[in-house]
């Protein structure tokens, strides 16, 4: 294979990714929810602190599902139907640009095609499940806390910093 191709062809990264390591630095603020650790390093690069040297560390992570409904033959195949339909009407649209004369037909066969294969893969997978997962869930991952660090040559300065920070909002840290 040619360097025309490579990865370093096209950008400044390196040719081996990194692999992942461990955060280095100081704590400089520890924080309840992500979005009190944003708001601190935003205060910092507010503050012109070197936010480069800014880690934001999630300390215990969890994994949260948060169950969003109950699932049902109805729901599977009306969804399916449903995103069937906008995959199949774009297709059609396609093929009536690319088809000179055919009127409205590309588009009518290519809606009742993506509801028809839509629902048969939907059906298919809901059935394969035999009820052993019927409901709808979002995962996301959490931490319980924050904590912002800092490599030491500036860690001083930004511990000030999100002190007076945290005596003005009275966000911990």
């Amino acid at each position: 294979m040619t360097t025309a191709f490579t990865q370093t062809a096209f950008s400044n990264a390196p040719a081996n990714p990194q692999l992942p390591t461990l955060p280095t630095g100081w704590p400089i603020g520890s924080y309840d929810s992500y979005e009190q650790a944003q708001r601190a390093v935003d205060h910092l690069a507010d503050a012109d602190f070197p936010v480069a040297d800014v880690t934001i560390v999630g300390i215990e992570p969890m994994l949260v599902e948060r169950v969003a409904g109950k699932l049902s033959w109805g729901r599977v195949l009306r969804n399916a139907a449903m995103s069937g339909a906008w995959f199949g009407l774009f297709v059609g649209l396609l093929l009536s640009m690319f088809s000179t004369g055919a009127g409205l037909l590309p588009i009518l066969i290519g809606l009742v095609a993506g509801v028809a294969f839509s629902m048969v893969f939907a059906a298919a997978g809901y059935g394969a499940s035999r009820g052993r997962r019927d409901f709808v869930s979002h995962s996301q991952l959490v931490a319980r806390r924050y904590d912002v660090l800092s490599q030491p040559h500036n860690a001083e300065r930004g511990r000030e910093l999100l002190a007076n920070l945290a005596a003005r909002t009275g966000l911990n840290s």
